[in-house]
């Protein structure tokens, strides 16, 4: 490949006058690039045939491809493509967003069967992609197959994105550990949350931790319960007591080798759980700070329904809305775009759109419940009066059924006010001149969205050129 190569280049002028398209293939230790080019493909005649590099996952390979992509065409007429890759992608593309180099990306393609697999052909192809979509204008009727031009994230979008996936997985791990335990329970002492409704609340831990079997808890004293108690003045003595009775006539496992087994086990589960809630409180402290001295955040949490955790979560994932031209390119990637089968007169059905980010559903259906639950609040004036109209009314139950369309049109509307005002400060910031004092960001209104709906207000839009083309006078 490096021979082929190296001839191409004697044999190729500089290309100073085109546009040089480069897909690159992900790799752990080593990427693959492939140049695409109209002299290229013209001499080539086949894009799996035009010249491609082998480079490390380095800076002194990263360096070895700017240097490849300068004996071509000057650094200003490149424009790159990658696949998102898990995380092997991230310092490629950080190093090429450092030297402003033009970077797209797009979904991970399914292999068409059949097809001869190579890291060489698979980076030709994608750069085959970008030449086809922005050289030659060709649409592509799928959408995975879209490439979509990357900005760099912000401050504080590049300090909460770690972070609030670490959150996640803390949070999952959390609940893992809680099923754990509520399963030690239910087989230990089934009677215990006779008194303590959720074992696994700090009050209910605590009593676990100190007398992990319910012989421990029926022989103690009266005084060493309350103190563990603590200022938990719920749990009376009456209750104390009672539960001491309860421990006495557990229906529990009785094999003393298996309760050896499940009391050590518990222990360790309460120490992990304790350590995980001790490490989120750390983290969503973190965040919170992070979130209010940061511009996005401050619009976010000014829109009822978003809190910080959902106001980190959102920026986070969403880096800068320079990567979003339309409000529905943003719906789509948080997952609360509609998804429509339409035929004729026989099918027509709407449904949400499978794709999008599991976790950004999840967090916009958050931001929705919250919303419609607070008062004087637009949201939740929009979702009383649409419930009755979209929702069918079960006399059974006399309550209404299917508000999850109701949910899901409110989230499309909270997703397009994000857009306008993180869109809205990205412009206004952009038009500032160098060395300007930042002016402060505008915030949600809520008179101006109840203006809005009443019709008095018209929402904010990207004025876009106008295809009329004007004749001079005769």
């Amino acid at each position: 490949m490096a021979g082929k190569a190296h001839a191409d280049l004697q044999a190729l002028p500089m290309l100073c006058h085109e546009t040089l398209y480069v897909g690159v293939d992900v790799g752990k230790k080593t990427h693959v690039a492939g140049f695409i080019s109209t002299t290229l493909l013209s001499r080539h005649q086949r894009f799996e045939s035009c010249p491609a590099l082998s480079f490390d996952n380095s800076r002194e390979g990263f360096r070895a491809l700017v240097d490849r992509i300068s004996t071509y065409v000057p650094l200003t007429q490149v424009y790159i493509v990658m696949q998102i890759t898990g995380h092997y992608h991230r310092p490629l593309l950080q190093y090429l967003q450092e030297m402003e180099l033009p970077t797209y990306i797009m979904h991970v393609q399914k292999r068409q069967e059949g097809l001869l697999k190579t890291d060489k052909r698979d980076a030709l192809g994608l750069g085959n992609l970008l030449f086809n979509q922005l050289e030659k204008g060709i649409q592509v009727g799928d959408p995975m197959q879209a490439v979509r031009r990357l900005a760099p994230p912000t401050e504080a979008a590049s300090q909460l994105r770690g972070m609030v996936q670490h959150r996640h997985e803390l949070t999952v791990e959390s609940t893992r550990r809680r099923n754990k335990l509520t399963s030690i329970c239910d087989e230990v002492f089934p009677e215990f949350t006779h008194i303590l409704k959720d074992p696994n609340l700090p009050t209910a831990l605590a009593m676990r931790k100190r007398f992990p079997t319910p012989a421990a808890i029926a022989t103690t004293s009266l005084s060493a319960l309350q103190e563990v108690r603590g200022k938990n003045r719920s749990l009376t003595d009456a209750k104390l007591l009672e539960l001491q009775q309860l421990a006495a006539q557990s229906i529990g496992t009785k094999d003393p080798a298996r309760l050896r087994g499940l009391s050590f086990e518990q222990k360790q589960l309460i120490a992990e759980l304790e350590l995980i809630q001790q490490h989120l409180e750390q983290l969503e402290a973190e965040l919170t700070q992070i979130v209010e001295h940061s511009r996005e955040g401050k619009i976010l949490t000014s829109i009822p329904g978003i809190g910080p955790t959902q106001a980190a979560a959102i920026s986070a994932s969403i880096g800068s809305i320079a990567n979003f031209e339309r409000a529905s390119q943003l719906k789509s990637y948080f997952g609360w775009a509609p998804s429509v089968s339409q035929s004729g007169y026989t099918l027509d059905h709407v449904r949400l759109t499978p794709r999008g980010q599991r976790q950004m559903k999840l967090t916009m259906y958050l931001v929705v419940w919250h919303a419609i639950r607070l008062k004087d609040c637009e949201w939740a004036k929009i979702y009383e009066r649409l419930v009755p109209l979209k929702c069918s009314f079960n006399e059974r139950t006399r309550q209404y059924t299917g508000r999850a369309k109701v949910m899901g049109r409110i989230a499309g509307q909270v997703i397009s006010v994000i857009f306008a005002l993180l869109k809205r400060d990205a412009e206004a910031l952009s038009t500032l001149p160098f060395g300007a004092k930042l002016p402060d960001p505008v915030l949600y209104d809520p008179e101006i969205h109840h203006q809005h709906r009443a019709g008095q207000y018209r929402a904010f839009t990207q004025q876009k050129p106008s295809n009329v083309i004007e004749l001079p006078p005769h």
